[in-house]
């Protein structure tokens, strides 16, 4: 369908190795946008053997940590489906440390780098979706939680967020076009337990979401947020290691379970499309009905 349809158009999304990032850079590709993936640097070796084997001989000798791709492959070997995106996708990678927020834009290596960076790789360099999926949690009481903690949390869940979506608009908003997606969080509304620096991040993003949104949807960019429920992923292995409270979560929930990363790809192509042009600085609430009950 037309409305829906991402054909010729580039999106950069960060968290893109796992969980909800990479069903988004999936479901993004099969409507027809170029993706750019911003991936954590490999940590050894073999983690970076195991790129090569999907990429073979496209290492940018000139950015060791860039790589791109005119093909599917990368898409395909991400995907746990049958259905690949469709030819001529084009895909490129940016390795970066998202919670580096301090290192310069011309070091190659933190999140000041990723977009002028990721604008060399992608079609006709430019860009026209940016999704903010990266994310990381820690738990601890809060009267005794640690300061680096805190730090850690706020860079990559906030701060991160906030110097991409800067980057964004500098390329976006002279075009007077573009798509921002930032993943909040069920506590973006709500304070959680033991998780006090998360909490805080996500409730910073979303206000961030629609600060952004009365500045910039007058002129063409739509910044708009996605907060999700209690979702099968690595960030929730304790809980769903933990039957007891997971029985409870799961009665809590009206749908009557856990959401899976594969029920972002309706959302984040619908906020990505002209089916949402309209629509601006609003959190989208993906969570079986949790907020409602």
């Amino acid at each position: 369908m037309e409305l829906f349809s991402l054909e010729g158009k580039t999106a950069l999304i960060t968290g893109a190795s796992r969980g909800i990032g990479r069903a988004c850079a999936i479901a993004l590709a099969q409507a027809g946008a170029h993706i750019c993936l911003v991936l954590r640097p490999p940590s050894d070796a073999n983690q970076d053997a195991d790129i090569k084997s999907v990429l073979p001989d496209l290492k940018d000798e000139k950015d060791p940590y860039s790589l791109s791709i005119s093909t599917p492959a990368l898409l395909y070997a991400m995907s746990s489906t049958s259905t690949g995106p469709a030819k001529g996708i084009h895909v490129s990678v940016v390795y970066a440390d998202i919670s580096d927020t301090t290192s310069p834009a011309n070091s190659g290596s933190g999140v000041k780098s990723v977009f002028s960076r990721a604008l060399k790789l992608v079609p006709d360099r430019k860009i026209d979706i940016l999704v903010n999926c990266a994310g990381i949690q820690r738990r601890a009481p809060s009267a005794e939680f640690p300061e680096s903690f805190w730090d850690d949390v706020l860079n990559t869940n906030l701060k991160s967020p906030f110097l991409l979506v800067q980057a964004a608009g500098e390329h976006m908003l002279p075009r007077k076009s573009g798509k921002i997606i930032n993943f909040c969080s069920l506590l973006t509304f709500q304070g959680g337990l033991t998780v006090p620096a998360y909490a805080a991040s996500k409730g910073g993003l979303g206000q961030l979401t629609k600060a952004l949104s009365n500045e910039w949807s007058s002129q063409g960019v739509q910044v708009n947020g996605i907060a999700p429920g209690y979702i099968a992923t690595d960030m929730n292995e304790a809980l769903l290691n933990n039957p007891t409270r997971l029985q409870q979560l799961n009665d809590r929930i009206p749908a009557q379970r856990w959401g899976i990363p594969q029920d972002f790809a309706g959302p984040i192509v619908f906020l990505a499309s002209q089916a949402s042009n309209y629509v601006c600085g609003e959190i989208l609430v993906v969570d079986g009905g949790w907020m409602g009950r």
